[in-house]
C-alpha cells in the first residue's frame, strides 16, 4: 500500500480530542495516515470535532460509518464495554483495527476477534504497546543476566483516584456536550483493572512473559462518585489485589485499586537475592537503557518515557497521549509495509485472561489457571 491509510476514529471523547486527533492532524504524518471520519453517538459531538480538525466525514451511528465511511482502518476509542461488538462488526466490514485498552473484557471475545482478523487477512494492534519500550527490554535482559541475583517476586499496579472526574476535557468541554465518565465505574469494562492496571500488566508480562495462574480478592470500595454535582452509581470493582504465579516459585502481586500506589508510575518493581529494579532504577542507580539520552532531554521523566517510542518525534513530543499515537502508527506501518507489530492482540488477550480470571477467582475463592500465552 502506497497511499495514506484512511482511518476512522470511533469515539470523540477525551482521548480522541486531546490525543488521537491532535497527533493524526500533524503535517508530518499526512503521507502515511489521514483521518477520514469520526463517529460518536452524542448529539453534535462528531460534527463539532470534525469541523475543528478538518475531518471529511462525521457520523452519529456506527453502522453508518461502517457502511458509508471511506476508511481502510479504525481506531476504537469508545468505552471498553463496547469494544468487542464494534471490533467484530469492523472486521466483518473488512477494516483493520487499532483498539485502545482494553481490547475486550473476556478471553472468548478476544479470541473471536483474532480468528476473524486471521480469516479476513486483517490487522489488529491492541494497546497498550508497553512491549515497545526499551526500558522493559533492558529490565528483561538485566534479570536474565543475573543483575539482581535470583528473581523472587515482583509487584505492579495502578489506582483510579479521581482522574477521570477531573479531566479538563470533561470539566471544561470545548464541544457540544459534556463528556460523561460514568462508564469507567460500571460494568462491563469499568474499573481500574481494564483501564489503568492493564498498562502495568502489559509491562510486567513484557518483562516476565506469560503468567500461569492467579488468585485474587476483589470488590467495589467506592459505591458512589460525584461528577458535576450529580451522583454516579458504581458497580464495577475498584479494589482488586491479585497474586500471579509465573512458575518455578516466581510470584508477583498486582493491584487495581480505588486509591494509593506502591509503584513508580505503571512500571513494576522486581526483587531478587542480590538487589532490585524499582521503576527506572537498578539498586538505586538510574537504568542505562538504549534511548535514556532521549529521556534525559525531556523536562520530566514521565514525558521522556514517551519520547523513546519510535514514532514520537518532532511535534508529537509536545502532545498528550503519545503512546496511543505510537500504537496507531504501528498499525499504519503494518498495513502499508506489511511489517507486523509486536503490539499484538495475543498479548492483549493474555492480559485480559489475567483480569477476567482475577474476577473469577475473587468470586469463587479459588485459584484459576490461565489458558493463554503470547
Amino acid at each position: 500500500m502506497t497511499d495514506p491509510v484512511r482511518i476512522g476514529v470511533v469515539g470523540a471523547g477525551t482521548l480522541a480530542q486531546r490525543g488521537i486527533l491532535p497527533h493524526l492532524s500533524q503535517d508530518d504524518v499526512q503521507d502515511r495516515v489521514r483521518v477520514q471520519a469520526v463517529c460518536d453517538p452524542a448529539e453534535g459531538r462528531a460534527a463539532e470535532v470534525a469541523a475543528r480538525f478538518g475531518i471529511p466525514q462525521a457520523f452519529t451511528d456506527y453502522s453508518d460509518l461502517l457502511e458509508r465511511g471511506e476508511v481502510d482502518a479504525l481506531t476504537i476509542a469508545s468505552p471498553i464495554g463496547l469494544h468487542y461488538e464494534q471490533c467484530r462488526d469492523a472486521l466483518d466490514a473488512g477494516k483493520h483495527l487499532h483498539v485502545n485498552k482494553s481490547l475486550t473484557t473476556t478471553v472468548a471475545e478476544a479470541t473471536d476477534l483474532i480468528d476473524r482478523a486471521h480469516v479476513g487477512g486483517l490487522r489488529i494492534v491492541a494497546s497498550p504497546g508497553e512491549i515497545l519500550r526499551p526500558q522493559h527490554a533492558h529490565v528483561r535482559e538485566l534479570i536474565a543476566g543475573g543483575a539482581i541475583g535470583t528473581l523472587c517476586w515482583a509487584t505492579c499496579g495502578a489506582a483510579f483516584g479521581t482522574y477521570h472526574e477531573q479531566e479538563p476535557e470533561r470539566t471544561k468541554p470545548s464541544g457540544a456536550s459534556t463528556i460523561d465518565p460514568s462508564w469507567y465505574f460500571r460494568r462491563p469494562g469499568g474499573g481500574p483493572l481494564y483501564d489503568m492496571t492493564v498498562y502495568s500488566l502489559h509491562a510486567l508480562t513484557s518483562v516476565l512473559g506469560a503468567a500461569r495462574r492467579i488468585t485474587a480478592m476483589s470488590a467495589t470500595r467506592i459505591p458512589e462518585r460525584m461528577f458535576q454535582g450529580r451522583a454516579v452509581q458504581c458497580d464495577a470493582h475498584d479494589n482488586t489485589v491479585m497474586l500471579l504465579d509465573f512458575g518455578d516459585g516466581l510470584f508477583a502481586m498486582a493491584y487495581g485499586t480505588a486509591a494509593g500506589s506502591i509503584n513508580k508510575g505503571f512500571y513494576g518493581s522486581f526483587f531478587g537475592t542480590e538487589g532490585s529494579i524499582i521503576g527506572m532504577e537498578h539498586n538505586g542507580e538510574a537504568l542505562e537503557f538504549p534511548g535514556k539520552e532521549i529521556v534525559d532531554q525531556a523536562s520530566a521523566e514521565w514525558i521522556g518515557r514517551q519520547w523513546v517510542l519510535p514514532h514520537v518525534v518532532g511535534p508529537h513530543r509536545d502532545l498528550d497521549e503519545a503512546h496511543v499515537f505510537e500504537d496507531i502508527m504501528q498499525l499504519v506501518d503494518w498495513v502499508r509495509d506489511d511489517r507486523p507489530s509486536p503490539v499484538s492482540a495475543e498479548h492483549a488477550r493474555h492480559v485480559i485472561d489475567i483480569i477476567s480470571s482475577a474476577y473469577r477467582s475473587a468470586e469463587t475463592g479459588q485459584a484459576c489457571e490461565l489458558t493463554t500465552t503470547f
